[in-house]
């Protein structure tokens, strides 16, 4: 065992304390991920479009508001007015004409000649034709009655309200009901607009803390690489940096494999129609939203029944997570170990040669890929949602985007090819 000398016990200690802060920041890390994850899940969750614009029972509830309203707050304009006094008037003109005509019908029987008789004598139908505007003016002065107006809001409403009782029940509603409550019971709030607000702050908060965490490690290693080209002359002391150079990748690795590293999020951002001169509108309506890393996605591939789908997760998972892992410790084995073990076949192919193998790079340029073209496609087909008009507008939004994992697991790969480049210049045995 190698005497740990003044040089090589600072270097030590040195990059312990810098394992240590990069430790903490990819576990601070995966924690933000994850609860970045949960809280989007339970915001498109609770404004997903299924219980939001596609929900009868939520349409229902703005349509009643505005009724309720209108109905409350019926006024009519000195034109309506003036109309509808024409049309009372001539209603009660043609009920004149009719109870007249009815009148002077021919009778046959001896009762109906004596009922016309006395009808055409003490009833004068011209008179009472000049008090029709009289009548009119009366019914008008009813209508504009506080009270009334009371009477006819409650009776309209009653009748709508019967409209409402139907047998069609929304299969949507119990559904979102217990989902929405245990959201609001974890997060302690009473509506879906708080618990918005609450969520949102939330996640500017975690997004500026995980980019943060996200700097700290690739300062991390950037420091490493200026400790690597500061003691490039020192080899006494090669061996015992990149075996904590192999710590500092073992820890980018497994950040860059279970953090998230692609969110999909398609929303209706505002959907507002103008209703009996109100607006109806509908916010943040969620479209989409799924969110994974490499190991959700071998997850879901292996739960999956169809043979071709778990075969797809087991290769992911050997050559994106297996092989790197295997290659760290590989190298690690070949600097360290004895020549025999060292020269070992299998050891020496996962240090030198197992690179063309690794998935990991075409993951990286994979999920790039996918990316592009998802963005892409969710622009397009979004933007061909778009309405404005002066009775309808719906704006949609696109917040697609590549997640801190990815940035981490780039890091992990070129920070991989660094350190076996650097591992064919200062390995104590035959490389070739």
């Amino acid at each position: 065992m190698k005497k740990l000398n003044g040089p090589r016990l600072l270097l030590i200690l040195g990059l312990g304390i810098l394992l240590f802060v990069e430790g903490f920041s990819a576990y601070r890390l995966h924690q933000l991920s994850g609860e970045q994850h949960q809280i989007k899940t339970d915001y498109s969750n609770v404004n997903n479009i299924s219980f939001g614009l596609f929900s009868v029972d939520q349409w229902r509830d703005k349509v009643s508001g505005i009724l309720h309203h209108q109905v409350r707050n019926f006024e009519l304009t000195p034109q309506q007015k003036k109309q509808l006094r024409t049309e009372v008037e001539q209603v009660m003109l043609a009920l004149i004409d009719k109870a007249e005509a009815l009148v002077n019908k021919k009778k046959k029987t001896l009762d109906g000649k004596i009922k016309k008789f006395v009808i055409k004598t003490f009833v004068n139908t011209d008179k009472i034709r000049e008090k029709v505007p009289g009548f009119a003016d009366q019914v008008m002065a009813e209508l504009d009655d506080p009270a009334n107006k009371k009477k006819m809001s409650r009776l309209a409403m009653e009748k709508f309200d019967n409209l409402q009782h139907t047998d069609y029940v929304d299969s949507t509603l119990a559904v979102r009901q217990a989902e929405t409550g245990e959201v609001f019971k974890r997060y302690k709030v009473t509506s879906t607009e708080k618990l918005n607000e609450l969520l949102k702050k939330r996640l500017a908060k975690i997004k500026t803390e995980t980019y943060t965490h996200s700097f700290i490690m690739m300062a991390c290693i950037a420091l490493v690489l200026i400790t690597w080209w500061l003691l490039r002359k020192k080899k006494e002391l090669h061996a015992t940096l990149f075996i904590l150079s192999l710590c500092f990748a073992f820890i980018l690795l497994v950040v860059g494999l279970m953090a998230s590293m692609i969110e999909v999020d398609a929303r209706v951002r505002s959907f507002d129609f103008v209703l009996l001169g109100e607006h109806v509108l509908f916010e943040n309506q969620v479209l989409f939203f799924q969110s994974k890393s490499i190991l959700d996605v071998v997850r879901i591939l292996m739960k999956q029944p169809a043979i071709d789908s778990i075969l797809v997760g087991a290769l992911i998972f050997m050559f994106s997570v297996a092989f790197p892992v295997i290659k760290l410790a590989s190298t690690g084995i070949h600097l360290l170990g004895k020549k025999k073990i060292a020269e070992n076949r299998f050891i020496r192919f996962f240090a030198f040669r197992s690179g063309k193998w690794s998935m990991a790079d075409v993951i990286v340029i994979a999920i790039l890929m996918v990316y592009i073209g998802l963005n892409g496609l969710l622009d397009s087909q979004l933007k061909g949602l778009n309405i404005k008009s002066d009775l309808l507008t719906v704006i949609t939004t696109n917040n697609t985007a590549l997640q801190p994992g990815y940035i981490i697991f780039i890091c992990f790969v070129l920070f991989g090819l660094t350190l076996s480049t650097i591992l064919k210049y200062i390995s104590p045995h035959d490389a070739h």
